[in-house]
């Protein structure tokens, strides 16, 4: 490592905290230095003792009166590469939401400065209690990475969404923020994301079950990169990311002139919206009654908008997606010969874990003329990287071919 890189983990009163000393000997191991802050009740489950002699460090609890220096909330919040919360418990969780800060932690989080994560940890049924879940919604509008827990059996006995992650995959996707660079400083990017809705009368529609959470994934990540970013999105329930351009559009057509009208100045454009192939030729004025005899819809076919930027992208790098069922890697080849992309991501869709409005997807990533990557299942945070660090080899590779820039 070219420079030891300083982590931060806020340790709360979950019984996932005993995995907590396994996990910072994860980074350790990869270099890290890490600073521990605790709670009180993150105590009933591991001791200081434990993570000080596996971090190497002072281990900062809720016991004021035990530490060296009245600012050391604000003293172990500087210079920080990255900072996690895991677990973090729906109590935590609501005082980060509405800015509380009654004890070192979460008087410290307040004052980072550095991309911040947060790993929740429950019973499934507290994760789904509306109140935790607009909690978490704040969150992520601020910026904040929300890690999605897993499903599987939890320790009250009950089986659902509520698990802490691998740690592993904690410590990848924290190693990916520290090794980050601003490599897309100066470029500028086109990301668009979620469903299109085709109208069939007022209140119905066409559609597709996309949550666009992939697309802002990626539009989150290559702005943190550096890049100016826009994002057209389709209508979504998702928080959209801060510090960028948002266009909201419905239907195809109007994704088509929100992208006209950017295309020429961009450098990438990023097509991970889920477009509807085809709209109703004679949308119906009022809502439609309820008949003896189901109405019949004629419909029409949308413009093919990767096609249709496919044939005017010039030195651009363009980038597609392809929601497969069967021949992934064939289909999507093929899709990317006819419609002119440098690189193309194809996922399967008929897969439960993965995919449409979840939180995790799998994807083979294949650049033009190369021999395709599989990422394995992560997090949609972690693919946006990935996706974006072969769109970026994949620019290089057209450039040199091209012989320069557009």
């Amino acid at each position: 490592m070219e420079k030891e890189k300083k982590m931060f983990l806020g340790v709360t009163g979950g019984i996932a905290a005993y995995k907590m000393p396994d996990f910072v000997r994860l980074l350790t191991k990869e270099g890290v230095d890490v600073h521990v802050v605790m709670t009180k009740n993150a105590e009933q489950f591991v001791t200081p003792a434990v993570l000080r002699t596996v971090s190497g460090n002072r281990v900062l609890t809720a016991d004021w009166s035990h530490q060296d220096d009245p600012f050391d909330h604000l003293n172990i919040s500087k210079e920080m590469d990255a900072a996690l919360i895991a677990p973090a418990t729906a109590n935590f969780i609501a005082k980060m939401a509405h800015g509380i800060a009654d004890d070192l932690l979460s008087t410290a989080v307040l004052a980072l400065a550095c991309p911040l994560y947060v790993a929740p940890a429950m019973n499934p049924r507290m994760l789904q209690n509306p109140a935790v879940m607009e909690n978490l919604r704040i969150l992520e509008s601020r910026g904040i990475r929300i890690i999605p827990p897993e499903s599987g059996a939890m320790a009250c006995g009950e089986e659902g969404e509520g698990r802490l992650p691998a740690l592993e995959q904690l410590r990848d996707i924290l190693l990916a923020t520290r090794a980050r660079k601003q490599d897309f400083i100066g470029k500028r990017v086109i990301v668009t994301a979620g469903p299109t809705e085709e109208p069939i009368d007022p209140v119905r529609c066409l559609t597709n079950r996309s949550s666009g959470k992939m697309g802002t994934a990626i539009a989150r990540a290559a702005a943190t990169r550096g890049a100016q970013v826009t994002l057209i999105h389709g209508p979504v329930a998702i928080p959209l990311p801060a510090g960028m351009e948002t266009v909201a559009v419905r239907t195809a057509r109007e994704m088509l002139d929100a992208l006209e009208s950017r295309f020429e100045a961009c450098d990438m454009l990023v097509m991970a919206a889920a477009v509807s192939d085809y709209r109703v030729a004679s949308p119906i004025a009022k809502k439609m009654k309820k008949t003896d005899a189901p109405p019949t819809l004629a419909l029409v076919q949308n413009p093919d908008l990767l096609e249709m930027f496919g044939k005017k992208k010039g030195r651009r790098v363009l980038v597609g997606f392809a929601a497969e069922t069967e021949d992934m890697a064939h289909n999507a080849r093929e899709k990317m010969r006819r419609k002119n992309l440098d690189l193309i991501c194809a996922n399967d869709v008929s897969r439960s874990d993965i995919g449409f409005g979840g939180a995790y997807n799998e994807l083979v990533i294949i650049p033009r003329g190369q021999e395709p990557l599989h990422t394995g299942r992560l997090t949609k945070e972690a693919l946006a990287d990935i996706v974006l660090d072969e769109a970026l080899k994949a620019g290089a590779a057209a450039f040199a071919a091209s012989g320069g820039m557009k």
